[in-house]
């Protein structure tokens, strides 16, 4: 039977909390396509500088530590994986240390220009075979992929986005109190949004998608109906990835 798959790549942009990494893993699923979390890349080079030791106010020697770091990405959806060094770390670069510190890294502009050179290579090399990409984060669509077939800017109320942030470290084990993780979104926010280099910003030819009152299911929707729209998707036999 055939199934339709995706040709190009889906740019997902967006704050923090309003759903891109399940929507993203979950749309890349549906058309066979690989998956790629580049906020999840700034965590990991973040959580390699922690490590080290590095002072963060030091950005030479911040940029020198994300370089060295031993990054690999899983881009398959169904089974997302970050390793430092080899070692599994996605559960730790979640944690509140790497929150609090990951803003100040990605806004060191060495830092950014290391990854996003990384992250084109990991989208071409997904490109280079049947199914795309689908690509999250907070630059995709203005500088990590501007020809993306599709650019979408999610977003959604502060107080929607602390729920949901601490809905996700409550499930995955963490402490978590809302007020507190109001006041963390809105101050990485702040961060990404004013940082010089790739800032967090809505590409003047992305489509804009509030998630305030929409479930996963809804926003998926909403997806599927740009996609189709874009002409990217064609059907064909699905092959495993």
């Amino acid at each position: 039977m055939a199934h339709p798959e995706l040709r190009g790549v889906v740019a997902l942009d967006g704050p923090s909390g309003t759903g891109k990494s399940t929507v993203a893993r979950r749309l890349a699923s549906r058309y066979g396509a690989a998956y790629l979390d580049t906020g999840a890349m700034y965590r990991a080079v973040t959580l390699a500088v922690l490590r080290a030791g590095v002072v963060l106010s030091d950005a030479e020697a911040v940029a020198r530590g994300a370089r060295s770091a031993e990054l690999t990405m899983g881009t398959d959806p169904e089974h997302p994986c970050v390793l430092l060094a080899g070692e599994y770390v996605d559960d730790e670069i979640r944690g509140a240390a790497v929150t609090e510190a990951v803003s100040a890294v990605s806004a060191i502009p060495q830092v950014r220009r290391a990854l996003v050179a990384e992250q084109v290579r990991l989208i071409e090399a997904a490109m280079s075979e049947p199914g795309g990409i689908v690509v999250e984060g907070r630059d995709i669509g203005t500088v990590v992929a501007p020809d993306a077939g599709l650019k979408v800017y999610l977003t959604a109320s502060s107080q929607v986005r602390a729920q949901r942030r601490s809905a996700q470290d409550t499930a995955a084990g963490r402490e978590s109190d809302v007020d507190d993780t109001r006041a963390d979104v809105q101050r990485r926010d702040k961060l990404d949004s004013g940082r010089q280099t790739s800032p967090l910003r809505m590409a003047e030819d992305a489509v804009e998608l509030d998630s305030t009152g929409l479930d996963v299911a809804g926003v998926l929707e909403h997806l599927h109906k740009l996609v189709e729209s874009r002409g990217l998707l064609v059907y064909a036999e699905r092959t495993a990835r």
